[in-house]
């Protein structure tokens, strides 16, 4: 049986890889910088109910695997971590605000990819399946063929 989260009406288990780069990709994450902004982002991570099942911090970009709940959207969580590790790591060091003088530590946009245990494949065929069964109203319809 795979991991499953669970809330007050829903059971679910949502993971994504997501990546996201320092503006002009500099290469200013090293050091108790990188040590910082990791902390950071578990910080975020723990307050908005989100676990990080693998992270890594690279010198212009990180990379964190997650398990988020339902309630929230994948853009809400980026822009929590983002907006959070930005400020914070732009009002401690300032050499970084030099390199960033108009606040924006983080390049525009980031990159999400969904991640977990079953294939397009077999998520097809169950609601294919479900069209067939006879415990199942006669009224379904299948949306795409």
């Amino acid at each position: 049986m795979t991991y499953q989260r669970k809330g007050g009406h829903t059971v679910y288990n949502l993971t994504i890889h997501i990546v996201w780069v320092t503006k002009y990709r500099k290469n200013v994450l090293r050091g108790s910088v990188q040590e910082r902004a990791r902390e950071l982002v578990r910080q975020v991570c723990d307050a908005t109910d989100v676990e990080i099942l693998k992270g890594a911090v690279g010198g212009d970009h990180i990379h964190i695997h997650i398990s988020y709940p339902a309630k929230i959207s994948i853009s809400e969580i980026v822009r929590k971590i983002k907006g959070r590790t930005a400020r914070k790591l732009l009002q401690e060091y300032p050499n970084l605000k030099k390199e960033y003088w108009g606040g924006h530590m983080w390049g525009i946009g980031y990159g999400a990819w969904s991640t977990g245990n079953i294939t397009q494949d077999v998520v097809n065929e169950y609601i294919a399946s479900h069209s067939k069964s006879p415990n199942t109203l006669n009224n379904n319809f299948i949306l795409v063929k």
